[in-house]
């Protein structure tokens, strides 16, 4: 009798949506269920698909999503813009509640703690659904016991993109682990500046921009960089990771990697 056909232990693994809010016509985030076996560090990325038709066959559709859950929670969350011609996104932003989706098994990043050297102050730059592993982040303890503040940042073009930002720093902030791990004042060293392209706001222009005026660090402790003392990870677009890295290179800082930690690093990945 022949063998039973034997199962790819690399194929992705069929997971359960648990829940899905739309922010935006342009962007929403989605929880699943994560499966016992599976482990990750806070801001590393993994592939997320579904089943869809490739050149008249049906096969998985996969695309490279940064984990915004911490690798504490027992749920997996993500979050999307919505592509209505993308070969993921087109069906992705239309999945409710019961639903399957397909999960990779290798989850991998360079935004990790482990990347970075202890510092100060933590400067996340993010544009866009950029700030997916930053959500991830802002509520691992690890980050706060290497770092003394963490201060996000969060770029769209319209004020009504940023309410995922505002969303998730009020949620971390009331988190009941990092309130019991981190003491009830933890909140105060989690800072979040919002920035906004092109509608009226408080502070509006472009991260870089902003950074090189000094204006973004007039709302921020601490005031101008420190190479000495700060450190910093960026996950944007790819004219604003290249143009921030630049400039943190201006700044004093040097990149690091998994191996090779030191004071920034970028998300690579999003960017080739």
């Amino acid at each position: 009798m022949a063998d039973a056909k034997k199962t790819n232990p690399n194929a992705p693994t069929s997971e359960t949506v648990l829940a899905v809010k739309h922010f935006t016509d342009k962007t929403f985030s989605f929880s699943i269920t994560r499966p016992p076996s599976f482990r990750f560090r806070s801001g590393e990325f993994i592939m997320i698909g579904l089943m869809g038709e490739v050149r008249g066959k049906v096969k998985p559709i996969l695309r490279a999503y940064s984990i915004a859950s911490p690798s504490w929670d027992e749920k997996l969350d993500f979050y999307s813009i919505k592509v209505d011609d993308g070969p993921l996104t087109s069906m992705l932003q239309h999945i409710k509640e019961g639903d399957k989706v397909l999960l990779g098994r290798k989850p991998v990043g360079t935004l990790i703690c482990d990347a970075v050297v202890e510092g100060k102050r933590l400067f996340l730059f993010s544009t866009g659904t950029g700030i997916a592993p930053f959500a991830s982040l802002i509520r691992d303890p690890e980050a706060y016991e290497k770092y003394g503040e963490i201060i996000l940042t969060h770029t769209c073009r319209e004020v009504g993109e940023l309410a995922y930002g505002y969303e998730i720093v009020e949620n971390a902030r009331k988190d009941p682990l990092l309130l019991d791990i981190l003491g009830e004042d933890f909140g105060k060293r989690l800072h979040h500046i919002p920035t906004v392209t092109r509608e009226d706001f408080t502070l509006k222009g472009r991260i870089t921009d902003l950074m090189e005026s000094g204006e973004l660090f007039e709302h921020m402790p601490g005031g101008a960089f420190d190479p000495k003392h700060d450190r910093a990870m960026i996950c944007g677009s790819m004219d604003m990771t290249m143009d921030t890295k630049a400039l943190m290179e201006k700044f004093g800082l040097e990149e690091g990697s998994v191996s090779r930690p030191n004071t920034f690093v970028i998300e690579k990945a999003f960017v080739g």
